[in-house]
């Protein structure tokens, strides 16, 4: 059996660590946002039920699918991707919810938590250009743009 090659993708392998330790931070918050948003979309009451719960649920679903795309650009670039609860919890700012908050309180629970990931990715996008790792940069900068706006959407409702 032919033994595989090591990894030769033009970036070093520190470079690679650096990139993929930004994105460990991102995959958490992700994770943390998707449980949280789930979690709301299962408890949320209110006269604004109906489209918050479906609100909830697409952006949950959004989230769960980044997750594995994280994940996936972290194991691209060789690195072991976090994948527990208390790794999570290490990794991220982002609050978790023991109760069950009011509808606006869920709203802006999520608001802060986007905004977080958002800032998240600015800093991963700073690492991995620095270290000239395009591939990350570009799909970071794709979760930035679905964490503001989702933070732009739900801060509407406050308002």
């Amino acid at each position: 059996m032919a033994k595989a090659k090591e990894i030769d993708i033009g970036i070093a392998k520190k470079d690679r660590e650096a990139a993929a330790k930004e994105l460990s931070k991102l995959l958490a918050d992700t994770f943390t946002l998707y449980l949280k948003t789930h979690k709301f979309h299962w408890n949320v009451t209110g006269p604004h039920f109906n489209s918050l719960h479906t609100m909830f649920e697409t952006q949950y679903n959004e989230l769960w699918l980044a997750v594995d795309e994280v994940a996936e650009r972290i194991r691209i670039l060789d690195v072991t991707a976090a994948g527990s609860y208390a790794e999570f919890s290490k990794l991220t700012k982002i609050k978790e919810e023991a109760g069950v908050p009011s509808w606006s309180d869920m709203v802006a629970q999520l608001v802060d938590g986007h905004d977080e990931a958002a800032a998240t990715s600015r800093e991963a996008i700073k690492v991995a250009e620095k270290v000239g790792d395009e591939g990350t940069a570009d799909m970071v900068t794709g979760r930035l743009k679905a964490h503001e706006k989702t933070a732009w959407m739900l801060r509407s409702l406050l308002k």
